[in-house]
């Protein structure tokens, strides 16, 4: 076997502020997936991809893919990769480290003449944050055909559709109705990702090999009551829909705190509410809400809310007040390949690098990659286990240690 790898952690560095600087300019930082910033973000991002002496394609789904050639092309490559858009005001680590670390990866293969046997894809997947269409991971979900027709059909708040919003991006929309790769197409992938948490932090250690990823399941709720004057309108004849969409917000929480006892992870949120008419002197008539629930225990997944809702519409039957609900989309947990996992945790060891083997409470690409490859992930700590914040932030030598894990990780999976 090869010395370790030496990727370059000031090169790596110098890309994540380089990419970070294309930033809605009042909004520090992001970058949202399908605008013109975005556009502008993979634009760079193409252009690295071919000084570092790869190919690039952008897939039918809309997924920019950088590859270099391995010595022995009829293998199923390996991958790497994660997503360059933010939530709003989000961070610059957040994805992007996991895909500018495997183009880092790649430069330091070339600088040091090494040639692995599969081909390396970089691939940075359209959409993974959720996205104004209401809906996350798009990329990845259509790569393994698990972008729907009604999911295609989703429309953000100025009507455009989904559908139409992946063509311009680039994609072919109409192709997304069977899966673009099949099983056994990879043959492996590998993400790095910040923590998010607080946990590596905590315990001063520099790398968590991901164990699994929760599933998450987002419904849309529909509270409708009727608009009337706040000032005329006697409270027992009232039909706040907002009052009741408190009601059951608060009866989320404490059933999500009293589910995650023991050994189970549950977590459940609404963190979205739009109110109608919202004004100050009328009550309100409707509410339309996102709950997202997140575990990695699947039946604790799928049994969280349909009880709730049920007891819900049974306490308000005969109120006037309606409550609809209705799945906006669905994930399973998905468990890291033991394999991946192993080199993980071998690679960090052969830098002296501890581990601490974890699950990972946030969704990523990987969740649909499991689908078509032993998939795995590594993540680096966060101060303070800030995200999806412009106070992200992580150090010039995290980042390096999870690049050069990452690459290490890689050229081990690629002698097996």
């Amino acid at each position: 076997m090869h010395d370790n790898m030496t990727i370059d952690g000031e090169r790596l560095w110098q890309d994540l502020e380089a990419l970070a600087q294309i930033t809605d300019r009042e909004r520090p930082w992001t970058r949202r997936a399908f605008t013109q910033r975005y556009l502008e973000g993979r634009a760079w991002l193409r252009h690295r991809m071919h000084e570092a002496g790869m190919t690039t394609r952008l897939d039918d789904a809309g997924n920019l893919i950088g590859s270099l050639t391995g010595s022995e092309p009829s293998l199923p490559p390996l991958a790497t990769g994660s997503h360059i858009d933010t939530v709003p005001g989000g961070g610059r680590y957040d994805g992007i480290l996991g895909v500018l670390a495997g183009l880092e990866a790649v430069r330091s293969l070339q600088d040091t003449g090494i040639r692995l046997r599969h081909s390396l894809e970089v691939i940075d997947f359209l959409s993974e944050e959720p996205s104004e269409y209401g809906l996350s991971c798009i990329g990845s979900r259509a790569m393994v055909g698990k972008l729907s027709p009604a999911m295609l059909d989703f429309q953000e708040p100025g009507g455009e559709r989904l559908f139409d919003a992946i063509r311009r991006m680039g994609g072919v929309p109409e192709a997304l109705g069977e899966p673009l790769r099949q099983p056994g197409a990879l043959s492996a992938f590998v993400e790095l990702h910040i923590e998010q948490g607080r946990v590596l932090e905590s315990r001063q250690l520099p790398i968590g090999v991901v164990s699994d990823i929760v599933g998450i399941h987002r419904y849309d709720i529909l509270i409708t009551g009727q608009a009337d004057h706040a000032g005329t309108t006697p409270m027992d004849l009232r039909r706040d829909a907002l009052a009741e969409a408190g009601g059951l917000i608060k009866t989320i929480q404490q059933e999500a705190q009293r589910q995650a006892q023991g050994d189970a992870y549950l977590v459940a949120t609404v963190g979205r509410l739009t109110v109608s008419p919202n004004a100050s002197n009328a009550i309100p008539e409707r509410v339309e809400m996102v709950l997202e629930v997140r575990s990695n225990d699947a039946a604790l997944l799928e049994g969280f809310f349909p009880p709730l809702l049920e007891e819900t519409r049974r306490q308000l039957a005969g109120s006037g007040i309606e409550v609809a609900a209705k799945s906006l989309s669905e994930g399973l947990p998905t468990q890291c390949a033991d394999e991946v996992q192993a080199q993980i945790a071998a690679a960090a060891d052969s830098l002296g690098l501890g581990t601490l083997s974890m699950p990972s409470g946030a969704g990523h690409d990987a969740v649909y990659m499991a689908m078509l490859a032993p998939t795995g992930m590594l993540f680096v700590p966060c101060l303070d286990g800030r995200s999806h914040c412009p106070e992200e932030s992580i150090t010039r030598q995290q980042a390096a240690n999870g690049c050069q894990v990452l690459a290490e990780t890689l050229r081990r999976l690629d002698q097996l």
